[in-house]
């Protein structure tokens, strides 16, 4: 895939990402809870000074240098694999999409803007960023049992 169609796919998932958080922050108070989708998404709004499920709070130091490692890891394998299967690079795309989300909300802010909450079961509150890094990684993992299955028949 042309490189410069995916670094403006890359581009445009965080402009969502972060569109999405400062709607939430304009439009929903601080702790706020906002009916979206009746019994299945509601919206709210609280900070996440942690990573996925709030763990390690206040370690932004932590985070910079984790989230800078794997990001230039990330993208410079999408670079060097931008022509491979389309699973691959969809995978290093949304990982890439949403670990720089979270990372403009930890520079810009401090810390990381949430805002959906499932009603249907009791799970953490997450974000669009949230939603590229689950996706991708799942992807990913795909990607890497297909090619062992695939490597192991031969």
């Amino acid at each position: 895939m042309k490189k410069k169609i995916l670094v403006l796919v890359i581009i445009l998932m965080i402009a969502l990402d972060q569109w999405v958080k400062y709607y939430t922050v304009k439009h929903i108070g601080l702790g706020e809870t906002q009916s979206f989708i009746p019994n299945v998404l509601s919206l709210t709004y609280l900070k996440n000074y942690g990573a996925a499920f709030s763990i390690l709070q206040n370690q932004q130091w932590f985070f910079f240098l984790v989230t800078l490692v794997i990001m230039t890891m990330a993208i410079r394998y999408l670079w060097r694999n931008s022509d491979e299967s389309l699973l691959l690079v969809s995978s290093l795309v949304l990982i890439i999409a949403g670990g720089l989300g979270n990372f403009v909300d930890r520079l810009r802010l401090g810390y990381v803007v949430d805002m959906f909450q499932t009603e249907f079961m009791d799970f953490a509150i997450f974000n669009v960023a949230d939603s590229y890094l689950t996706v991708g990684v799942v992807l990913i993992f795909i990607y890497i049992l297909k090619e062992e299955f695939n490597g192991s028949s031969h």
